[in-house]
């Protein structure tokens, strides 16, 4: 839907609970994929991150699962396009996160099947983290606005609940306005972060990992090289043997206890295509036969790991989780990269490989201000960090709440 050229002139902007608190010269409008392709700020919306405009098409054209995607146009006073921010609404299980809770989750539904599943307005990325569009002014400006406007369009699209989706910290300023419209701020599962500026991966076990960590590592690497030979490429495009390295990903996603998307084959091969200058596909091939692979991308002086896959056949003997990512390493060292940065999950051994969390947040609130309260109270509880022990342990898992 669009709301037209009444939506020009000035909108409401309320507080939490509804009150009228003054009104604004600006529009902030919902439009559709076909819509937006007459807007010529979205040809360059998210400039000079790995995850730009091409990324979000690419993953709304391939990554459905019920996800009914849409974006919102943010206008200045005079009409001009501040920033393009992507959401999608879903059916959203409050509880997917907090396993601690599920035998009391599951007596529950028992009597009330959609208890604190509700329909979700989500500002951000299906896959992946979440980033506000423009520069640093327009991001703050865009943000105040659609913080005024963002409730009554979720009420229009039917749904109950909003939520911005894993959101760097680095957004906590930018984004202070949501919670000043009644949002609550939790933690999400973090990302992680790996300092790797050294000269060799040697260097960097040597200097940065303790002696009991080295000693493990190494006996890991000696199993691997005691079979038969692992060989490395780095290609840009793996549609030419998607076959082979798609059911690895699926070994890995079926593995995992948390699901959100599910990527598909025409995911990873049209990365290749759309964005070859910032994908590379790390291949493992043991005998010919691919054995792991690694979907990375890259932005600034960072490689990003995004999405593995292994062959469980041999992966756990062989070690190919701590093989791929010395790997990895050492072909970023090689290139300059100054930090392996890598997506959630699997925090162990990121937290003996010296990783720090780098947090995402999530924004939540309800549309209405009652059930909002109930809200507020209960998500400390459910957050999806609470059910993982391990993210304490790291140095910086403060960083997680800051101050909130």
């Amino acid at each position: 839907m669009t709301l037209g050229t009444a939506a020009l002139a000035a909108m409401r902007v309320c507080d939490g609970d509804g009150r009228l608190l003054r009104r604004h010269p600006f529009c902030v409008e919902v439009v559709s994929r076909t819509e937006l392709a007459h807007c010529r700020r979205w040809g360059s919306a998210f400039a000079g991150m790995r995850k730009h405009h091409r990324y979000y098409e690419l993953v709304e054209d391939t990554i459905r699962q019920g996800f009914d995607y849409r974006y919102f146009v943010i206008r200045d006073a005079r009409g001009d396009v501040l920033a393009v921010q992507p959401f999608f609404i879903l059916d959203q299980d409050l509880l997917a996160g907090g396993r601690r809770m599920a035998p009391l989750t599951a007596a529950v539904r028992r009597l009330w099947p959609r208890f604190l599943k509700l329909r979700t307005l989500m500002v951000g990325c299906t896959a992946g983290e979440g980033h506000l569009d423009g520069d640093e002014r327009a991001r703050a400006e865009s943000a105040r606005f659609l913080a005024g406007a963002i409730r009554e369009h979720a009420r229009t699209l039917g749904a109950q609940m909003i939520v911005l989706k894993e959101f760097p910290a680095k957004y906590r300023e930018p984004l202070r306005c949501f919670q000043r419209h009644g949002f609550s701020r939790v933690p999400s599962l973090p990302m992680t972060r790996l300092n790797i500026d050294y000269p060799s991966f040697a260097a960097y076990m040597e200097r940065a990992l303790n002696s009991a960590t080295r000693r493990k590592l190494r006996k890991k690497f000696r199993i691997a090289a005691a079979a038969a030979p692992i060989e490395m490429s780095v290609v840009g495009d793996v549609s030419p043997i998607i076959d082979d390295v798609y059911p690895l990903y699926l070994q890995v996603y079926e593995r995992s206890k948390l699901h959100f998307e599910k990527l598909t084959r025409e995911f990873f091969c049209g990365l290749g295509r759309l964005m070859p200058e910032i994908v590379r596909f790390f291949v493992w091939r043991q005998e010919a036969r691919i054995v792991a692979f690694s979907l990375c991308m890259i932005e600034g002086d960072a490689l990003y790991a995004e999405y593995i896959g292994l062959d469980y056949a041999v992966a756990l003997k062989l070690h190919l989780y701590h093989y791929a990512v010395r790997d990895m390493i050492s072909w970023a060292i090689a290139r300059g990269y100054k930090w392996l940065r890598s997506s959630p999950l699997n925090y162990d051994p990121k937290l003996h490989l010296r990783h720090l969390l780098d947090p995402v947040d999530l924004y939540v609130r309800h549309t209405s201000p009652l059930p909002n309260a109930l809200l507020k109270r209960i998500l400390p509880l459910i957050e999806p960090t609470r059910s993982d022990l391990t993210l304490r342990k790291f140095p910086n898992y403060g960083d997680l709440r800051g101050l909130l």
